[in-house]
């Protein structure tokens, strides 16, 4: 087999979870000549591990969601034994969350009071039964509303006007805006800024795997350093940003295509695999690829969503929550109209950040609390400096646990937003998003249109999948999927194998 493709030559953009995914693959089937070009001077893309103090922590992907079997990312990670024991147990992977594990919380108000799970169960309820009845559109079609949060809201309305007569107007209110805190905490799950920017209807395509979601004790890198060790020596060229793709609408004669480098650099394939973030994809694809992507396939680059989530580590010298404790949610006593966004960003950007993960085992992590702040009051809190987001996120731990002393030791954030390779963190299904869209973001170039498809560009990436969109198992499977696509082209078209280009 590695006879037939030893002149093949195949570049990839990129080199996440997706590239180095594809790299595999190709060069495991015999193909000699795969380059991986990285804008950036390392590898892992949107896994990023860092360190707070003496603790490691994920300034971009956290989880391994639904490790089971089924799962690649868990697979590998038990394969190269980066993963705790309990991560590895019949009954952790069997568990069958929905994607949404559960935790013990702590719940406070903006008044400085407490809150215990029983006060503000009348919305939690609510709030898990409309998520499980809005994944039923995809399947069962006809939603009432264009997006999620119409549909969430307008259903708790007429819900509550019912559901909840019965109960007096003060916890009425915190219901409604205990939900509020709830919209907030689901936008960051879905990366948008607001949940009326996630399509109703193609919100059921994403699809969960049974396992309680579980990290690595050492850091998600761990993952992407023992799959680079596998790859060749001098496989990637790192610091090496793409300009342009130029590639043949010609379905006729095999045309290489030209990959051309910011620095001027130009290097000829047969095949280019593309796995860049989509939102870079939504900013740069009229310059990134000539002649430009065919009109259906750049309106579904647009209508695919594509927003911020970012993280907020706070580490203390003393915890002010309970020892059990897994999860803090914050609730503000003035937003019973039911929102998932301030009215201004400039001023209130920090009542988006609605809840805090406790970092465990307190051994490995000391007091850490990662925060989670999603949209443009993400973006926002982007721009500021350190001392001031450390400053406002004090002020709010002070204000919620009506404690004045609340002292943070340190403070580290990510900022994917503004990273320029990335230009946000994942994505979602937009606003007229549908299942063809996201096949259409699959579709390699030029479009199918005669038996033998060229396969001149291919694309990967969290996006590309049909109902994994978001996640690292996600981002792998397209990768082995658009090399699998290039290994199939030739063992089954009867392709013959190039020979005027080499790396």
């Amino acid at each position: 087999m590695s006879v037939k493709y030893k002149n093949t030559t195949v570049v990839i953009v990129g080199c996440g979870i997706s590239g180095i995914a594809a790299a595999h693959r190709l060069i495991n089937a015999g193909f000699h000549n795969v380059r991986i070009l990285e804008a950036t001077a390392r590898s892992g893309g949107r896994i990023k591990t860092s360190r707070l103090g003496d603790s490691v922590v994920e300034i971009g992907a956290n989880w391994i969601h639904g490790p089971c079997k089924e799962n690649p990312v868990f697979c590998l990670a038990q394969k190269y034994g980066l993963l705790d024991p309990e991560a590895l147990t019949p009954e952790n992977q069997a568990i069958d969350v929905g994607g949404h594990p559960p935790g013990l919380p702590n719940i406070f108000s903006s008044s400085g009071r407490k809150l215990n799970a029983e006060d503000i169960y009348p919305a939690q309820k609510m709030f898990s039964e409309l998520l499980g009845e809005s994944e039923g559109f995809q399947s069962q079609g006809g939603e009432t509303c264009p997006s999620l949060g119409d549909f969430i809201r307008s259903e708790v309305r007429q819900r509550a006007a019912d559901e909840w007569k019965h109960l007096d107007a003060n916890t009425r209110s915190l219901q409604l805006c205990a939900i509020s805190s709830m919209l907030k905490l689901e936008c960051c799950t879905n990366g948008a800024h607001s949940l009326d920017e996630v399509a109703l209807g193609a919100n059921g395509l994403y699809k969960t795997l049974p396992g309680l979601d579980c990290t690595f004790p050492g850091g998600y890198e761990g993952l992407i350093k023992s799959l680079m060790s596998e790859l060749p020596s001098g496989l990637v060229t790192y610091s090496r940003p793409v300009r342009c793709v130029h590639w043949s609408n010609s379905e006729k004669t095999r045309t290489p295509v030209i990959v051309e480098c910011n620095d001027g650099e130009k290097i000829t394939a047969d095949h280019v695999i593309v796995t860049v973030p989509l939102g870079y994809l939504k900013q740069h694809h009229s310059t990134l690829f000539h002649p430009p992507l065919p009109p259906h396939k750049m309106h579904s680059v647009q209508r695919q969503g594509f927003g911020t989530n970012n993280k907020i580590f706070v580490e203390f010298d003393s915890p002010w929550w309970d020892a059990d404790c897994e999860v803090i949610y914050l609730v503000w006593d003035d937003e019973d109209a039911i929102v998932d966004q301030v009215p201004d960003v400039q001023r209130s950007w920090i009542k988006k950040l609605c809840g805090f993960t406790v970092l465990k085992p307190t051994e490995r992590y000391g007091h850490v609390l990662c925060g989670w702040i999603a949209g443009h009051e993400s973006e926002y809190m982007e721009t500021l400096s350190e001392q001031e987001v450390t400053h406002a996120v004090a002020q709010l731990f002070r204000r919620f646990t009506g404690n004045p002393t609340v002292t943070l030791r340190r403070v580290l954030r990510s900022q994917w937003f503004h990273d320029p390779w990335t230009c946000g963190s994942y994505s979602h299904p937009g606003i007229g998003c549908s299942e063809q869209d996201l096949e259409n973001l699959m579709e390699p170039l030029p479009v199918k249109g005669s038996q033998s498809q060229p396969l001149q560009v291919l694309f990967a990436g969290e996006a590309t999948h049909p109902c994994y969109f978001s996640t690292v198992h996600g981002a792998l499977l397209s990768g082995w999927r658009e090399a699998d696509r290039l290994i199939s082209h030739y063992t089954t078209t009867g392709e013959s194998e190039p020979t005027k280009s080499k790396l």
